[in-house]
């Protein structure tokens, strides 16, 4: 139920940030840290067998240091975004800007042919980028590994585990798209957009939750569980 709650609270931080553009979507990226490592604390709480109260989900964030690190780390993982997002737009511009008239009107198939080449590089450069900070916030919460060595650390680690990290990721996007065919059946079959949605509401929650409780044992099955344990048995 600690997860479901989280899923929830997780799910409404996007639904506010998808309200105030660009803005919104840039401060969403930068917490994601910290909302990793309080998932993690999370997770490892409950795998402990202690119940997770509401007042527990700061803890974690209660060490100054660490914040800022976290934070500082958010800042990094925004930079690399943008930076591959800008490389992955960079080389399709002439055919991206020829999808939109003078008039400022634009083309949709085109737009769609052009955005095919920098979608499919900037997907690369992600793996690249997920990889470098996927550990980065428990290597630097828990294990206080300098800023540097974290993002390499987990690289390394990603890279190792490559086959294993390769399934879990394709488990995962054959779970999200499995949803996406179930609602589009529903509304083939007649169901209103609006309520096919509502439906699948629990439905993505659960998933949701479920994800977020993987992230816990995919880092103990790489780096083991020895770290200490921070303030209010985090």
């Amino acid at each position: 139920m600690a997860m479901f709650f989280w899923s929830l609270v997780t799910g409404l931080l996007i639904t506010v940030s998808d309200l105030i553009p660009l803005l919104g979507q840039m401060v969403l990226i930068i917490v994601t840290p910290l909302l990793t490592f309080m998932t993690l604390c999370a997770c490892r709480h409950i795998a402990a067998g202690h119940p997770m109260l509401l007042n527990m989900w700061l803890a974690p964030l209660q060490d100054a240091t660490s914040r800022k690190r976290l934070l500082r780390l958010g800042l990094a993982y925004l930079a690399c975004c943008v930076a591959g997002g800008f490389l992955a737009t960079l080389p399709f511009a002439n055919s991206l800007m020829s999808a939109i008239h003078t008039d400022g009107s634009v083309d949709q198939v085109a737009l769609v042919q052009a955005i095919r080449g920098p979608a499919i590089i900037f997907s690369l450069l992600y793996l690249l980028i997920s990889a470098m900070f996927w550990h980065a916030p428990a290597l630097i919460g828990w294990h206080k590994t300098r800023f540097a060595q974290a993002l390499f650390f987990s690289m390394v680690a990603c890279w190792r585990n490559k086959w294993p990290f390769l399934l879990y990721g394709i488990s995962w996007v054959a779970v999200f798209f499995a949803i996406q065919i179930l609602g589009n059946f529903l509304v083939d079959s007649g169901m209103a957009a609006d309520v096919a949605q509502i439906v699948l509401t629990p439905v993505n929650i659960i998933v949701a939750a479920i994800l977020y409780c993987s992230f816990y044992p995919v880092y103990v099955s790489v780096f083991g569980s020895d770290y200490p344990t921070l303030q209010a048995g985090f």
